[in-house]
């Protein structure tokens, strides 16, 4: 007699398993954009404002949901894809898991431009001179980057100059603080910095939305670079990837990127140095089956944590920037202990 046949089994590919990962986070977001429109401090008729939105009627439920919870919803989803993904590069790239999006310098750049706009008294009289400073403050910084990355600039000289970069902003915002022509301005350039998607409009969206998408692209455009990557950059040249076209493309696509949202909302942390950590152990260790669900689970994240800023009864509200750090902060050094890389 013999025994009956057992089904071969097939195991998952890091691919497949990513495909489903992205459906399920994609769904994730999508539900956590409906919740970030319905919540607020008053309650909101979401039908109703949704119908006398499409129709056209200024009605106060239809202001409500345009000028506040939709711009904020698609924010906080924008922000935090962005953060997300550019985390997820940036460590693919770089090989180094403690590598954020922030280790270029762009970010510390784009506060610093917002910062002198708030310096220079501009912020009150345009309503997107803030926005619009920060970006212009990535911009030089990204071009100062992506210059030495031109010029062939390696890895390490990268990072070095970002480094240097993030401090010098720093040094510049804490002058400008220092120099503020009297404390209430002080106060309003730190409640900046915090970060938040708070009172921010449907204009915000639209001068930050081209930008990220470019970066998207363009970093997403690296994948299969980046995984040739993950094997050292001699292996990656003899492949044939350039790899200061490579470099290129990251750097451009990660200023673009982070800049813009950092403009937007202010300094939000730890989301792209964590998201990549939480999803690496179920798509593999490869950079590509990582990119779009990092992405994803960033959007979720920034869009949770505002959900959570919201329902906290505290008045004013908590800076959105300041939860990402108090949830991150201690989850990235326990999950560092607990894989045994934070000796």
């Amino acid at each position: 007699m013999t025994p009956p046949m057992t089904p071969p089994v097939t195991r998952m590919t890091p691919q497949t398993r990513s495909r489903r990962l992205v459906a399920g986070l994609g769904l994730l977001v999508g539900l956590l954009t409906l919740a970030s429109v319905a919540v607020g401090y008053a309650a909101l008729d979401l039908p109703a404002a949704l119908g006398d939105a499409w129709a056209g009627r200024p009605t106060l439920p239809a202001l409500v949901l345009m000028e506040l919870r939709l711009p904020r919803a698609l924010l906080g989803a924008l922000v935090g894809f962005s953060l997300g993904l550019t985390g997820a590069v940036m460590q693919g790239y770089l090989r180094n898991p403690l590598a954020d999006p922030g280790i270029l310098g762009v970010s510390s750049a784009a506060a610093l431009g917002a910062v002198m706009v708030f310096h220079g008294g501009l912020a009150g009289s345009l309503a997107l001179a803030l926005p619009l400073g920060g970006i212009a403050g990535a911009a030089l910084a990204a071009l100062g980057i992506v210059v030495l990355a031109a010029r062939g600039t390696g890895t390490q000289g990268l990072i070095l100059a970002g480094i240097g970069l993030s401090s010098l902003a720093g040094a510049l915002t804490a002058l400008v603080l220092n120099l503020a022509p009297n404390p209430y301005a002080a106060l309003e350039i730190v409640f900046w910095l915090m970060g938040s998607l708070a009172d921010r409009s449907l204009d915000h969206v639209r001068l930050c939305l081209p930008l990220m998408a470019i970066g998207w692209v363009l970093m997403l455009s690296t994948a299969r670079a980046l995984d040739a990557l993950a094997l050292g950059e001699d292996i990656a040249a003899s492949l044939g990837f350039d790899l200061v076209s490579v470099r290129l493309r990251i750097v451009t696509g990660a200023a673009l990127a982070v800049g813009s949202g950092v403009a937007v909302s202010g300094a939000i942390g730890f989301v792209g140095l964590v998201v990549p950590h939480l999803v690496r152990p179920l798509v593999g260790a490869r950079p590509t089956p990582s990119l779009w669900p990092s992405g994803l689970l960033g959007a979720a994240l920034v869009l949770g944590a505002d959900l959570l800023v919201r329902l906290v009864p505290t008045r004013p509200e908590l800076k959105l920037g300041v939860v990402t750090a108090l949830v991150g902060a201690p989850f990235l050094i326990a999950l560092l202990v607990r894989r045994g890389d934070g000796r």
